[in-house]
């Protein structure tokens, strides 16, 4: 019974296998698929490896040690991060970088929906020119900028200061305590109402006319198209927007870097947490300290770009409920 209940399993191994359907070997063109595939991203995957997981893991290692009066650099587990917990200058930052988001961001992109509304609708003339027009000032530096912005702001030689005293007024106060936040707001306008606007145009571009079409045989009116079809058509590319934005606001670095200079008792070295761990890094020489406020703050936008994720597609599911 024990040999033909093998023999039997030994058919029917033997007829599953002439069953199954032979393995093809890769052609040439297909090799040469695979070959070009991997010479196209592992370049990118070394790059990637060694100027951002290196340098990560090296700043995560540095966290973690602090250097001391009496024995020299040692281990201090997560010493650094209870400090920066705890650091006033760097939870102020962090708080003006919240404050800024919620005001900056807002009209930057409000802006830009509306630029790329105005631009999609057909009516505005010269559409490649004020197109390339708004972009512009994304492709010039943001130490350029702040410079250009630095000149024209100043108090003594600046256009808006002469203007002023042409009419004995003082001069505006831009670079004052009270004016400095919304200067460097105007700025950072400035510089990114065109990138926001061309991701939100090319949303706006990939929509079906036929769409349109219908809407306006509806008698919908051009302002009734934009709200119930276009803005909710783009909704990733909004989102993405304000992901960017987000992470943008947290990162601000050169223009409160530059404004300092013009304005040192109004921009510390606090300002910002970024210019805070730049400030205690390389002025200060506490690298170690600097990497755990880099990774806080890193943290601090991870949280808060996934809570906006989180609460946007919580939204989106409702409303397609």
């Amino acid at each position: 019974m024990s040999t033909t209940a093998t023999g039997g399993e030994t058919v029917s191994a033997a007829a599953a296998a002439a069953a199954r359907p032979p393995r093809r070997r890769a052609t040439t063109a297909q090799r040469r698929q695979w070959g070009a595939a991997y010479a196209l991203t592992i370049p990118f995957f070394v790059i990637f490896i060694a100027m951002v997981i290196i340098p990560l893991a090296y700043a995560g290692y540095l966290s973690l040690f602090k250097k001391r009066l009496i024995g020299g650099v040692t281990f201090a587990g997560f010493e650094n991060y209870a400090r920066a917990l705890t650091d006033p200058s760097f939870l102020s930052g962090v708080g003006r970088m919240v404050l800024f988001l919620v005001v900056q961001v807002p009209i930057m992109l409000i802006l830009a929906l509306f630029i790329a509304l105005a631009l999609d609708s057909g009516l505005m003339k010269l559409t490649k020119f004020t197109r390339m027009a708004v972009y512009m000032p994304y492709a010039v530096p943001g130490v350029i900028a702040a410079l250009m912005w630095g000149y024209l702001y100043g108090p003594d030689f600046g256009p808006f200061a002469q203007v002023a005293g042409w009419f004995g007024a003082p001069p505006p106060a831009f670079l004052s305590e009270g004016g400095m936040f919304f200067s460097i707001v105007n700025i950072v306008n400035w510089e990114f109402i065109g990138y926001n606007m061309i991701i939100m145009y090319a949303g706006l571009r990939s929509i079906a006319p036929e769409l349109y079409e219908a809407a306006r045989v509806d008698g919908a009116s051009e302002a009734r198209i934009a709200l119930s079809i276009k803005i909710p058509s783009i909704r990733p590319a909004i989102v993405l927007t304000i992901i960017f934005s987000i992470i943008g606001s947290f990162q601000l670095f050169n223009e409160p870097r530059l404004m300092g200079f013009l304005a040192p008792t109004v921009i510390g070295t606090d300002w910002s947490p970024n210019l805070y761990a730049y400030s205690i890094a390389f002025v200060n020489q506490d690298t170690n300290y600097a990497a755990a406020l880099s990774f806080l703050l890193g943290f601090v936008i991870a949280l808060l770009s996934y809570i906006f994720q989180l609460s946007a597609n919580r939204r989106e599911r409702r409303s397609r409920g």
